[in-house]
């Protein structure tokens, strides 16, 4: 199983909006007669590939797969029907699939069909893997990475308004590797105003779903003449906004190529993000990267939507502009389970996810 899993990262950033699934068939003397992986949505599923790698030698052998078979046909066919077909004797699943299609029903029709089968093996690898997928079949919401990065005394620039690197070349080819394996990367107009990003995956990767960036911006206040503007007719775009929006500047957006979406409206007049990203989820993006700053990071904190943090502390002291009393404001949500910290070059990383 932990060679499945391995074979299925290989679909790491590509496979949106399926998870990543990687399949071994093992004879039944122990040798390895055929491996597959899921790489992109709309190609074969890694069971068909195992399946048909080993042929023949399919009869009597067990199959290792990181997530439940799928039952149901869809742009391809339903992995079961393919398993019992294969003459398949035992099937070893590490976890189930939580989409309502699945969830369950491909176990069941592989034991209806008299193939032994077992669940639970390498289950924890199996799920962070697919943390986004099953976030997204769960919840029915995308999956928030929030990336920070402070001075050692929590300041994100020398003064309000001012842009400030704060982060050294590994720190910012660890973010665009994030970037490559997220759906979507999420900032606020004030991050688009001030520093004017692009946002864009370097050095560029092709990815099998385009790469998508939205600014929250309830007002559309985003300059017309920013990056992230001026190329949306090549580099998918969205404002996700709010009825607050005037109608010319929707307009102008949408000439230029960017998506407008409205979403519901806070009491104080921001973009709610929950909604927006329950929007991103019915468009099938599965995970989102937040790389905004304090008032954004705050927003999605106080609503208990982000699912993992990526904290980078650079080694500087600005005595401004500091990131702290804004995430010291959110009650009960800035709680922390402290993954790992590892220096990326001269700036430490600290991983970390909401305590339960």
């Amino acid at each position: 199983m932990q060679r499945a899993l391995e074979l299925a990262a290989k679909g790491r950033g590509n496979t949106s909006p399926n998870p990543m699934v990687g399949a071994i068939v093992v004879a039944s003397g122990g040798a390895v007669v055929g491996e597959g992986y899921h790489e992109r949505a709309g190609s074969d599923h890694a069971e068909t590939i195992a399946l048909r790698a080993a042929g023949d030698r399919a009869r009597g052998a067990t199959l290792y797969v990181t997530l439940e078979p799928c039952d149901h046909r869809g742009r391809t066919p339903a992995c079961t029907q393919a398993i019992v077909e294969a003459g398949i004797r035992r099937v070893v699943v590490a976890i189930e699939d939580p989409d309502p299609r699945v969830r369950g029903k491909g176990i069941q029709q592989l034991r209806d069909a008299g193939i032994d089968v077992a669940v639970g093996v390498e289950a924890s690898g199996a799920a962070a893997l697919n943390f986004a997928y099953l976030h997204h079949r769960s919840r029915a919401r995308s999956f928030v990475t929030l990336k920070m990065a402070a001075s050692i005394d929590g300041a994100i620039a020398p003064r309000a308004g001012v842009r400030h690197r704060l982060t050294g070349a590994k720190a910012a080819a660890f973010v665009y590797d994030l970037r490559f394996e997220h759906d979507a990367v999420l900032i606020g107009v004030h991050t688009a105003i001030t520093d004017n990003p692009e946002l864009t995956v370097r050095p560029a990767r092709p990815r099998a779903v385009p790469y998508l960036r939205i600014i929250a911006d309830s007002n559309g206040r985003t300059p017309l003449a920013s990056h992230v503007v001026q190329d949306a007719a090549t580099t998918p775009t969205m404002v996700a906004a709010t009825t607050a929006i005037p109608a010319e500047r929707r307009d102008a957006l949408l000439e230029r190529g960017v998506q407008v979406v409205t979403c519901a409206s806070t009491p104080d007049g921001h973009v709610d993000l929950a909604d927006l990203l329950s929007q991103l989820a019915q468009q099938n993006i599965l995970s989102v990267l937040c790389e905004g700053g304090p008032t954004i990071a705050t927003a999605l904190l106080a609503q208990k939507l982000v699912g993992k943090i990526y904290w980078f502390i650079a080694p500087e002291i600005l005595g401004a502009a500091t990131v702290a009393p804004a995430i010291d404001r959110v009650a009960g949500a800035a709680r922390l389970h402290l993954e790992s910290a590892v220096m990326l070059g001269e700036d430490l990383l600290v991983e970390a996810v909401p305590a339960t």
